[in-house]
């Protein structure tokens, strides 16, 4: 009997959940992966040590010599703060490959997602100093690999995706039926934030957006004229829009039932961030200004939010962005969740990918046409192939007649090719 026990009291012990599946060993071309990373962390960090030292050795030593800036430019800024990521991203780096050496999965999972925004924030550095070019092919590829490894490298997190999917595809099914598909289950949120809905909000407010800013400047700005607005290279699209929509959906979803003043509030903050975010990094990368509120009065008095930001956005924009966060929570929402509903639910998730890869490939187009733009007006020879195309298809008069409220100010970003002499190629 007790023999019986012990083996009942063993088995319930090695019962196993679905998530404790043996741990695999390291595949080897992941541990490579994990060497070179330990390796460019390693080989980063004594040189970024150095570089400091004899900085410093050379101002101590040859103080007359050396000349400090009490008003440095904003390349020598967005350059310090480059390098800073550089060293932050090395130290991960080596903690992320002795984690993958060492196959602590879940620990490699999550330096793999510090490393992902360390990667991100290093492109978008990069492309604000030196735009857009080969020199972005490493970290992509670096990016990608990551990805891949933060969403499959943990096989108990990989297990519970996969279960839930299983769970989502029939709470789909049973919500289609009952005509709720797309609101928050937990009724925390009016609407569910998962990528189908906010894709969908971002591409139905791009349009949107636009559709009002047109008739804002043909009926406030320039009376009875017209001027394309549109924000893509291709299509009816003002990304700003669509993003500062999702941001307000994902900032205001919990909160659809409360004051319409916080509401308010919350919108117009978040909207004038954003707006000035975006108009202070499209300025850095590429020179480009699309709006400017530089001199904007109230009452025959400064603004002085126009002031503050520098006109990268004004008080009355900002209760603009208020007014449509309050009208977008409490009167759009329910109506947008019914229109992307219109997609049947069985074929949402694969057109809702093709549809995003093409918008993908359209935001990535618009980048580099205004990364060529921009190197056309600053006098750089268009020698690459990718230019020579951007140059013979998408030339000057295309993306000034594309991008009519947009002008290209290359003194006014902090790259290093805005400067050059060579002539400019438009064909």
């Amino acid at each position: 009997m007790a023999n019986a026990t012990t083996t009942a009291g063993t088995d319930l012990n090695n019962e196993s959940s679905p998530f404790d599946s043996p741990k695999k060993k390291t595949p080897l071309l992941l541990k490579v992966y994990g060497i070179l990373c330990i390796l460019d962390g390693a080989a980063t960090i004594p040189s970024a040590i150095m570089f400091v030292g004899l900085l410093a050795w050379a101002i101590l030593t040859h103080s007359d010599a050396v000349t400090i800036s009490s008003d440095p430019t904003l390349a020598t800024i967005i350059a310090v703060v480059d390098f800073i990521v550089v060293v932050i991203n090395a130290v991960c780096l080596v903690v992320f490959g002795i984690a993958l050496l060492k196959n602590r999965r879940r620990n490699a999972t999550r330096w793999a997602y510090v490393l992902l925004l360390l990667t991100f924030v290093r492109i978008v550095l990069d492309v604000m100093l030196q735009g857009i070019g080969s020199h972005l092919i490493m970290p992509l590829i670096q990016f990608v690999i990551l990805l891949v490894i933060a969403t499959t490298f943990d096989p108990s997190l990989l297990e519970e995706r996969a279960l839930q999917r299983k769970l989502r595809s029939m709470q789909d099914r049973d919500a289609a039926e009952a005509g709720t598909l797309g609101r928050d289950p937990e009724g925390k949120g009016y609407i569910q934030l998962n990528f189908f809905n906010l894709f969908w909000v971002f591409v139905v407010c791009s349009m949107l957006g636009l559709i009002i800013e047109v008739i804002y400047h043909m009926t406030v700005v320039d009376p009875g004229v017209y001027q394309d607005r549109a924000g893509m290279l291709f299509g009816p699209f003002s990304p700003i829009y669509g993003c500062g929509a999702v941001l307000m959906t994902v900032a205001l979803n919990r909160f659809y039932k409360s004051n319409p003043v916080i509401i308010f509030l919350v919108a117009a903050l978040i909207g004038g961030l954003f707006e000035s975010l975006v108009s202070w990094f499209m300025q850095t990368a590429f020179g480009a200004v699309a709006w400017d509120y530089t001199g904007m009065t109230l009452f025959g008095v400064p603004d002085p939010i126009a002031i503050l930001f520098q006109g990268r956005t004004s008080t009355p924009f900002m209760m603009m962005w208020g007014f449509l966060g309050l009208v977008w929570v409490k009167f759009c929402l329910p109506r947008m969740l019914k229109l992307i509903n219109i997609i049947p639910w069985k074929i949402r998730y694969s057109f809702t990918t093709i549809c995003a890869v093409l918008m993908l490939v359209n935001a990535i187009m618009t980048l580099q046409a205004l990364d060529c733009w921009f190197e056309r007006v600053s006098n750089v020879p268009q020698t690459a192939p990718v230019e020579r195309f951007y140059s013979k298809y998408f030339d000057n008069d295309y993306m000034e007649n594309r991008f009519q409220s947009m002008s290209i100010t290359p003194d006014d970003s902090s790259r290093a090719d805005s400067g050059g002499t060579a002539p400019t190629e438009t064909n």
